[in-house]
């Protein structure tokens, strides 16, 4: 079995401005063979952030974006579809399959349970995920992987974090931003 293909990451909020001193969006990702691992860490000023309390029975929702969500995004390396995660610190999750940048949005099927477990202690809120890939993925094929978070201050304005912000505009779903390999 080949060795599991690893990559740490900072995010950057989108314009360069900090919404809060010392706040830290990081983590790590891999991929062991059909699973994908993600591990991320809000550290720093995070009471500055507006965090929604985790939830008993977390549900499969759309619009996790509109508040603090981290996000990943993965597509085949050379072709058009994509998948975009959305997992929310309150334990809602939705994983989502695109034809094309932007178009043909829809849940990806076969996934029916929360994805991620959520915890803060010591100043930092940590979300961890270990998910199988798509059964659309084939074995061994080459990643090129996104990894964002908008985080929502305590006076309700968002920030867009990502790993690279090559346009204009916060755009998540820009491929000449999937710059991990996995």
């Amino acid at each position: 079995m080949p060795a599991p293909l690893r990559h740490g990451f900072d995010l950057r909020p989108f314009g360069g401005e900090c919404p809060a001193p010392d706040l830290r969006l990081e983590g790590e990702v891999s991929r062991e063979g059909a699973q994908l691992k993600l591990r991320y860490r809000l550290g720093g000023a995070i009471e500055t952030v507006q965090v929604p309390p985790t939830v008993a029975s977390p549900e499969r929702r759309d619009n996790l974006w509109t508040a603090t969500c981290f996000e990943c995004f993965w597509g085949i390396a050379g072709e058009r579809p994509y998948w975009e995660l959305n997992l929310s610190p309150a334990g809602h999750w939705n994983l989502y399959r695109l034809e094309d940048y932007r178009q043909g949005l829809r849940p990806e099927p076969g996934y029916d349970r929360p994805l991620h477990r959520v915890s803060q202690r010591d100043g930092v809120l940590s979300m961890e995920l270990d998910l199988p890939l798509p059964a659309a993925i084939p074995a061994g094929a080459p990643l090129q992987v996104a990894i964002a978070g908008v985080i929502e201050d305590r006076r309700s304005q968002l920030s867009y974090w990502a790993l690279a912000h090559p346009g204009a505009e916060p755009d998540f779903h820009r491929r000449d931003a999937f710059l991990l390999g996995l």
